[in-house]
């Protein structure tokens, strides 16, 4: 079970960093785009700030795809966590109803066979 589990990891880590990669290209596209159009010539210090508010908006949205991605691991990891215990639990439980299958049925077995020649 624990092979499974370091497959699953590397299988969502994969998947996130791709959902990541997705999000960060889109992000760049949309961001080509708005600065591909002509803007009308300005002051030297207001084109300063306007780049800067540019790249400041960019660093504002990495860090919420990180985050988002950070929410989504933990989410994952706690579901996984939960998908171990309640398989523990399940077969916990198997393993009492076959004990209190052998105990019931045992007894009847015994009888069964002493009928048999």
């Amino acid at each position: 079970m624990d092979r499974d589990s370091q497959s699953e990891d590397s299988l969502s880590t994969l998947v996130l960093e791709d959902i990541k990669n997705q999000l960060i290209n889109a992000f760049r596209a949309i961001g080509a785009n708005q600065s591909g159009h002509k803007e009308e010539p300005c002051a030297p210090i207001g084109c300063l700030s306007l780049g800067g508010n540019q790249q400041a908006n960019e660093e504002l949205r990495r860090a919420k795809i990180d985050g988002a991605i950070t929410w989504l691991r933990s989410e994952l990891l706690e579901m996984r966590s939960q998908d171990q215990q309640l398989a523990r639990t399940l077969l916990g439980l198997n393993s009492e109803i076959q004990r209190v299958r052998r105990e019931s049925y045992g007894g009847l077995e015994v009888e069964e066979g002493d009928d048999q020649p």
